[in-house]
């Protein structure tokens, strides 16, 4: 039996579909695509699975299109503000009750976050680490396509490659500390005095959850806005800026509607620099790292000289935050592109690999 190949579906918002070639070259034994050379493979499937870039790779699934991504949409939004917060609300219900803690008290206060304890951040950042584990359901069940695609072009976690955005975004936090040293005092969003806080038993514990559990939760985060939606919506429109702009909006709305103008175009520009890394870079690694650094900073200044209610809920916040955090952003942006352009990091998926993946379990 040969091999059937799925072909691309046509971008309804761009040209017209390229006319078939005259003549393919002949196909390998039994008509299998992958045994066919590079040069064949590309004449006899090239119009039909062409190199895609990351945010248009849920084209090349079954299941593709506005009803399909709007789907997929609901179901992530519907998972992150109701099931997943309730899947995870029981766990430590029970752990509070079993703690000889008051249940109906710590329910309150993880509804406002204003005096966070440790448990109660832990919950919050599970919660949206289960993002990962719920992205990759939808795109797998909805469209078809196999999960490693939502995390690049490989299709696969480009260790390697994260390990060095790794470095890049310490580099890029190392400029982001120089710039705040010349601007104004106590210009930033967080409330502080400029003393140390004490370290006592219950620091210990948010740096635990800190470092364990938040690389998870910004890592859920970028796989919802920066992969799913922008592979859903940058497929769709056939645009990387949509793909950008707006997973980048939705991403500051999502972080509450209570915040000050600053802080929300704060979030809004890095929502833009982190999609434009993704599809810059083929993948999510370069947006998780940073996303990370950039958590790791805010959780530890907070822990260290500030309010941890504050920084979860930054009401306030000056412009003169904005260069600080920008020129985190853009330093990381510039570093990670021109390290990618030096190494040769793929930034499409192959056709070839396309074919491949769609055989494998």
């Amino acid at each position: 039996m040969s091999e059937q190949v799925r072909p691309v579906p046509a971008d309804p918002f761009g040209p017209p579909a390229p006319a078939a070639p005259p003549a393919a070259p002949p196909a390998a034994p039994h008509g299998d695509p992958l045994a066919l050379s590079d040069e064949q493979f590309a004449a006899a499937y090239g119009d039909r699975y062409p190199p895609l870039p990351y945010h248009q790779l849920l084209r090349a699934g079954p299941r593709f299109g506005f009803w399909w991504a709007l789907l997929g949409t609901v179901l992530l939004a519907v998972t992150m503000v109701l099931l997943a917060p309730l899947v995870w609300l029981l766990p430590f219900v029970v752990g509070v009750a079993l703690s000889g803690g008051d249940v109906g008290a710590w329910l309150l206060g993880v509804s406002s976050l204003s005096d966070p304890t440790p448990s109660m951040l832990a919950y919050l950042m599970l919660t949206l680490a289960s993002l990962i584990p719920a992205c990759w359901f939808v795109v797998r069940v909805v469209h078809g396509v196999r999960p490693r695609w939502l995390t690049s072009v490989a299709p696969r976690m480009r260790w390697r490659w994260f390990a060095t955005c790794l470095g890049l975004a310490v580099v890029a936090l190392v400029a982001t500390v120089v710039v705040s040293a010349v601007l104004p005092a106590g210009t930033g969003g967080a409330e502080t005095d400029g003393s140390l806080n004490a370290f006592t038993a219950t620091t210990l514990w948010f740096l635990l959850v800190v470092v364990l559990i938040v690389p998870f939760q910004a890592a859920g985060e970028e796989y919802l806005f920066r992969g799913y939606l922008t592979q859903a919506l940058g497929g769709v429109f056939g645009s990387r800026w949509v793909a950008v702009l707006l997973p980048a909006l939705l991403f500051a709305l999502a972080h509450g509607l209570g915040q000050s103008v600053p802080v929300f175009f704060d979030r809004f520009a890095f929502g833009v620099v982190a999609g434009v890394l993704v599809i810059a870079t083929g993948g999510l690694e370069a947006a998780i790292a940073m996303h990370v650094l950039n958590n790791f900073l805010a959780f530890g200044l907070a822990l260290a000289v500030g309010d941890l209610g504050s920084s979860l809920n930054p009401t306030g916040g000056s412009w003169w935050m904005i260069p600080s955090t920008l020129t985190q952003s853009l330093v990381f942006l510039g570093l990670t592109v021109l390290v990618a352009r030096r190494t040769g990091l793929a930034t499409h998926a192959t056709g070839r690999a396309l074919v491949a993946s769609q055989r494998r379990v």
